[in-house]
């Protein structure tokens, strides 16, 4: 392969110089050099780029890995967000059906007051009367053995 391409050197220095060189001429040895300094700078930029790929891969992980926990700690206090207001609106929830109750329940007591009431002034009487009945009865017998 490199015979080859010291073949073509001397064909392109004869076809553009018009030079005739032959194989064992300096210039060569200047071409052989060019190329072995070519082929070095190559597989050293080849290795620049190796490692800069491997450290543009690494900032990509790393990236990747921050986006993550940063939309993971977002979802969290996303989610601790909805439940604190979901707590905060159940409670509200149940102090309003607490009130509602509350007010229904002295509603229905109000109506029930009245006859209850009412209830008490007559069986209040209904004892009033029977004591008296009672009196009546106890002074009927006295005046009978009398």
């Amino acid at each position: 392969m490199a015979t080859d391409k010291i073949e073509e050197t001397i064909k392109e220095i004869a076809v553009k110089h018009g030079i005739a060189v032959g194989r064992d001429d300096p210039i060569l040895i200047l071409q052989t050099i060019n190329e072995r300094l070519m082929q070095d700078s190559a597989a050293a930029q080849q290795e620049i780029l190796d490692h800069f790929k491997e450290e543009l891969e690494a900032i990509a992980h790393r990236w990747s890995d921050d986006a993550k926990n940063k939309a993971e700690r977002t979802l969290n206090a996303a989610l601790t967000a909805s439940r604190e207001t979901m707590t905060q609106t159940m409670q509200e929830g149940a102090k309003s059906a607490a009130e509602l109750i509350r007010r229904e329940i002295k509603a229905a007591s109000a109506q029930f007051a009245a006859p209850i009431h009412e209830a008490k002034r007559v069986a209040l009487m209904n004892l009033v009367a029977a004591g008296m009945t009672i009196i009546a009865a106890g002074l009927v017998l006295w005046a009978a053995s009398m």
